[in-house]
C-alpha cells in the first residue's frame, strides 16, 4: 500500500524520507525478571538480532509504504554484510548515499529488555572518513534528524531550503545540562518530537500539555510523547491540539518504539491526515512493535495494521472509544493489502529467509 499515491507526480520528488545515522547490529535479549546482577550470570528467556540505529527509522518508515533512502557506513565484517542485505534487498531501502567501510567492523548493541524498559550496551568505533556521505542525498519530500548541542549538519539547512520537512527528535543529555541552546534549530524543523522527560528538562515545565504548548511556539507541530500515556501535540499550521491515549498491550521488547511512532507520524503527516489521526496512527505503529524483537524487523506493515483492525472489528476486545478513534481505518484500508509476512528477528544471524 501506498498511503502517498494520490500525491505522487513526475515533477515531484521520487524519495518520500531521507536519513542518516549509524546502523548498529542490535541483539535483543527479552524474558528477563529483573536486571543483571553483578557476580551472577543471568538467562534470558528469548532473543534476536536484527539491523538496529538508524535502521529502525528507515525500516519502519518504509514497511509503511514511504520510498526512503539511507545515508550510513557500513562494515565490510559479516555483521555489515547482513545488514545491509536485510535494508536493501529485504525491505528495499535505497542504500546508494551509504557505503561500505573497509576494515572497520560494524558497531553492536546489546539490548536487555525488563520490567517493560531495556538497558542497552553499546561498542564501535568511529567510522574511517566520510563516516556517512550525504553528497547522494537525494531531494526528498522529509528529512529525519536528530537535534544536539552540536547543532544540526549543513544537509539539513539545504533540504530545508529545498522545500523539504524535517522531522526532528532528540536524545538524553548526559551532562545533565539540557541547554535550551539544543533548540535552537527548530527554526528549521517542521514537527518536534521529544518524549515527555526530554520534552519537560528542554522547557522547564511541570507536564507533557504544558510542554507541548510551549515546544508549539518554537516549531511548527509539537508532538510529546508519554510512553503507556499516549501522545500530545499541537499543529500550528492546522490550529489543531490533540492528546491521544496510547493502546494496552503486552510488551515484549520496547526497542525501537519510539522510532516506529516517528515513522508512523511522519507518515500521516505527508499523507496530510488530521492531526488526531496521526497521533492515533502513531500509537497503533508502536504498539504493534512492542509485540515483537528487535527495533527495525519489529515495525509493523500496512497488512498487521488491516489484520489489527479486522481483528477488532470482528472479534472485539477493544472499548466503543478506541473503535471510534480508529474507524479513520475503515476508508484507509479498503481490503488490507500489504506483504505478509514480514522480516521477524531471529536469534543468530546465520538463519536466512
Amino acid at each position: 500500500m501506498d498511503p502517498l499515491a494520490g500525491l505522487r507526480t513526475e515533477e515531484g520528488p521520487q524519495t518520500d524520507v531521507f536519513l542518516t545515522g549509524t546502523v548498529f547490529l542490535d541483539i535483543v535479549l527479552t524474558g528477563l525478571d529483573h536486571a543483571p546482577v553483578r557476580g551472577t550470570e543471568t538467562w534470558a528467556g528469548g532473543m534476536g538480532s536484527s539491523p538496529g540505529g538508524v535502521a529502525n527509522m528507515a525500516t519502519a518508515l518504509r514497511r509503511l509504504g514511504l520510498r526512503t533512502a539511507l545515508a550510513a557506513a557500513f562494515g565490510d565484517d559479516m555483521y555489515g554484510d547482513y545488514c545491509w542485505e536485510a535494508l536493501s534487498e529485504s525491505e528495499g531501502i535505497d542504500l546508494t548515499p551509504s557505503h561500505r567501510a573497509k576494515g572497520w567492523h560494524s558497531p553492536v548493541t546489546v539490548s536487555m529488555a525488563y520490567e517493560g524498559e531495556r538497558t542497552m550496551v553499546s561498542h564501535g568505533h568511529e567510522a574511517p572518513k566520510p563516516c556517512v556521505s550525504v553528497a547522494a542525498r537525494p531531494a526528498s519530500r522529509a528529512c529525519v534528524t536528530s537535534l544536539s548541542p552540536g547543532r544540526v549538519g549543513d544537509w539539513v539547512r539545504r533540504a530545508h531550503g529545498e522545500g523539504s520537512l524535517i522531522f526532528a527528535d532528540t536524545g538524553w543529555d548526559e551532562t545533565g545540562a539540557w541547554d535550551p541552546d539544543t533548540l535552537a534549530d527548530l527554526s528549521l524543523c517542521h514537527a518536534f518530537l521529544p518524549n515527555a522527560t526530554e520534552a519537560l528538562h528542554y522547557t522547564r515545565t511541570d507536564t507533557p500539555e504544558a510542554a507541548v504548548r510551549t515546544l508549539a511556539e518554537l516549531v511548527p507541530v509539537a508532538v510529546v510523547t508519554k510512553g503507556p500515556g499516549g501522545a500530545v501535540a499541537v499543529d500550528g499550521t492546522t490550529g489543531e491540539y490533540a492528546d491521544v491515549p496510547a493502546l494496552s498491550v503486552e510488551a515484549l521488547d520496547p526497542t525501537g518504539a519510539g522510532d516506529v511512532f516517528m515513522a508512523g507520524f511522519t507518515t500521516g503527516t505527508l499523507a496530510g491526515w488530521p492531526l488526531a489521526d496521526r497521533l492515533a496512527f502513531a500509537n497503533l505503529t508502536a504498539a504493534l512493535s512492542v509485540q515483537h524483537f528487535g527495533g527495525s524487523l519489529s515495525a509493523p506493515g500496512w497488512s498487521e495494521v488491516a489484520a489489527w483492525w479486522q481483528y477488532a472489528r470482528r472479534i472485539g476486545g477493544q472499548s466503543q472509544e478506541v473503535m471510534r478513534r480508529y474507524a479513520f481505518l475503515d476508508d484507509l484500508l479498503p481490503g488490507g493489502n500489504g506483504e505478509w509476512p514480514l522480516l521477524r528477528a531471529t536469534p543468530t544471524i546465520g538463519f536466512r529467509s
